[in-house]
């Protein structure tokens, strides 16, 4: 209940302040594990991103928002679970992966952290690669446009599935999947923005 009400409430100030506009939503599964891999401009990207769709979507949070009993609560309840910044946290490794496991559909920053300028990085980290190697999720790649300044207006792309099936044949390493899905994501910017230059 306390989901559908924040996804309601971010979708009117979403839509009312920063005139969100989001296409692609029919690439997304109806049921069954999913991974969303985005790019990272701001701390406004997972309300954007699972406020437009029907299933709830999960996602990783720094643990220092769980610090007090209350807000672990609040944002357990809107999704979130606990991941230390500057490791790897096993933990939070085998929580993504219960998570997929329960056919559930689950938010990833291929960057890592948000974009200090607001381009998109050319390389990802290996994480977006390992969960969708030990899981058999589909993996929707999406695209955000915009800086989130009020009355302008922010873009939403969520583009096909990424083929993930030769790599995971091949058994390809975690990073070679991420890069696929980078590679997704540059290719949903172009297309919203125009090809960059290298």
């Amino acid at each position: 209940m306390l989901y559908r009400i924040g996804r309601l409430i971010c979708r009117i100030v979403l839509s009312l302040v920063f005139f969100a506009k989001i296409k692609g939503r029919e690439h997304i599964p109806a049921e069954g594990p999913v991974i969303i891999c985005s790019n990272h401009k701001s701390n406004l990207d997972p309300p954007l991103l699972g406020s437009y769709i029907k299933r709830p979507l999960r996602f990783m949070a720094k643990e220092e928002m769980f610090s007090s009993k209350w807000s672990e609560a609040l944002f357990t309840r809107l999704g979130a679970f606990p991941v230390k910044r500057g490791g790897s946290d096993r933990g939070a490794l085998r929580k993504g992966i219960s998570v997929l496991g329960n056919g559930e559909m689950m938010l990833l920053f291929p960057e890592g952290n948000r974009s200090k300028t607001g381009e998109m990085k050319e390389e990802g980290l290996a994480g977006a690669g390992f969960f969708a190697l030990k899981s058999d999720a589909v993996v929707i790649p999406a695209y955000i446009r915009g800086t989130y300044k009020p009355f302008r207006r922010v873009g939403l792309r969520y583009g096909p599935p990424v083929p993930l099936e030769d790599l995971r044949n091949e058994k390809a390493s975690a990073r070679e999947v991420t890069e696929q899905i980078m590679s997704h994501i540059r290719m949903l910017r172009d297309e919203t923005e125009g090809p960059k230059e290298r």
